[in-house]
């Protein structure tokens, strides 16, 4: 029986179960290849920066994928007595099977930390994640490898696993899983789309990652020194209510804020996509305000109906618009819409209700040409990546609200 869509839906669901660690000092590590497009979604909610352990199952000779042990970094091993003792694993066979993949491991090794140097797990938290455990083996190792590196506390993370594998498992602090099916047959069982991850998407994503991490503000782990200096600033997380619901969102100011732009999310992403929140901080850095809510709550978010029903989407994005007028710091800001896929479209529709011309009546006198004005990029790729020197749509954005001020 299939609980997820695919692993990105996964780990969206990962990421909202470990909601309470966002703001502390953790990297996000995923186990190639198929744990790094969980990860990924995980490292996004969490606004934390994802790295890889490597390690490398070892099958049995004859079966290979049946695990009886397993390898990692640094020389760690973990074997299932129980596994070799039922399948009378000679010790030259074991010898043999660890051999072939230690080279292979070194080798995923030098490929996956080719150009970018490993997140420093001193004192940290490690979040490990996969897409799935079945005997566990895999997990113990990643565990002990990220223990060696020096990270103060570790967390292992999967959408589904076995009971009885969990509860046997020693060496990680605590376990967060999703589900726990009573019939455990295999991971990918689990998984409507369980397709294979190749290297190129794991290096992709490890990259796009990466530029997530640099694009964004200060953490909020970093010390209090470093913080001092941006504490006019407002970045908080905030809920804004629409018809009996309370919506998850961010809010960025500037202090004095002129202007807010609001994300409409569409297509099923929240206020933690990557690329969103990488336009949000140009955005931020050229002194605009930032809004960036999920128009769905977390159990809508599972009918999938919800995701194309535009007047919905809409109604919440207006639900924001009146939100920003009452509050003091925003009733006089001029506000700019950003959307994208269905958003884009939850974008015009709010755009056009009578609360956003309300809202434009409201301003104070100050900024009296201020309107809503609307920024939809549309892309004819099916994988549109911004680059991390590409600033041209935070501008294009930017120059369209101040634009619309002077008219």
């Amino acid at each position: 029986m299939s609980i997820f869509e695919d692993r990105v839906d996964a780990g969206r669901q990962l990421g909202r179960r470990l909601a309470e660690l966002r703001g502390q000092d953790i990297v996000v590590l995923g186990l190639p290849r198929g744990g790094v497009p969980v990860a990924f979604e995980v490292a996004a909610a969490l606004d934390a920066p994802l790295d890889v352990i490597v390690v490398r199952k070892l099958g049995l000779p004859y079966q290979p994928e049946l695990a009886m042990g397993a390898i990692g970094e640094g020389g760690a091993k973990v074997l299932d007595e129980e596994v070799l003792a039922h399948a009378r694993v000679s010790g030259e066979e074991l010898q043999a099977v660890e051999e072939r993949e230690r080279g292979v491991l070194e080798n995923r090794v030098v490929l996956f930390r080719k150009g970018r140097t490993r997140h420093d797990l001193t004192g940290r938290i490690a979040v490990i994640v996969d897409d799935g455990i079945a005997t566990g083996s895999t997990a113990r190792v990643a565990c002990r490898v990220a223990r060696k590196q020096g990270a103060a506390r570790v967390i292992l993370a999967v959408p589904v696993a076995p009971a009885e594998t969990l509860a046997d498992l020693t060496e990680p602090d605590e376990v967060v899983c999703l589900a726990t099916p009573r019939q455990f047959t295999a991971v990918g069982y689990h998984y409507r789309d369980f397709s294979p991850t190749d290297d190129d998407e794991v290096l992709r994503l490890l990259d796009l990652a990466a530029k997530r991490v640099e694009a964004a503000p200060p953490p909020f782990w970093t010390s209090t020194a470093t913080r001092a200096d941006n504490a006019a600033d407002v970045d908080e997380e905030v809920e804004i209510p629409s018809r009996g619901v309370r919506l998850q969102a961010q809010l960025h100011l500037p202090v004095p804020a002129s202007a807010v732009v609001l994300f409409a999310h569409g297509s099923g992403s929240s206020r933690h996509s990557p690329r969103n929140r990488y336009v949000a901080g140009v955005l931020q850095q050229a002194g605009l305000g930032t809004l960036l809510l999920d128009l769905l709550t977390p159990a809508e978010e599972r009918h999938r109906a919800n995701v194309f029903d535009i007047e919905l989407l809409a109604r919440r994005l207006s639900s924001a618009t009146d939100w920003l007028s009452t509050r003091s710091d925003t009733v006089s800001c001029a506000l700019g819409y950003f959307g994208a896929s269905t958003g884009a479209g939850a974008a015009l529709w709010a755009a056009s209700e009578p609360s956003a011309r309300r809202s434009r009546r409201r301003r104070r006198s100050g900024c009296s040409a201020a309107i809503v004005s609307l920024a939809v990029l549309v892309s004819t790729g099916s994988d549109m990546s911004i680059p991390p020197r590409d600033h041209s749509a935070g501008r294009c954005v930017a120059c369209l609200i101040w634009s619309k001020q002077q008219v």
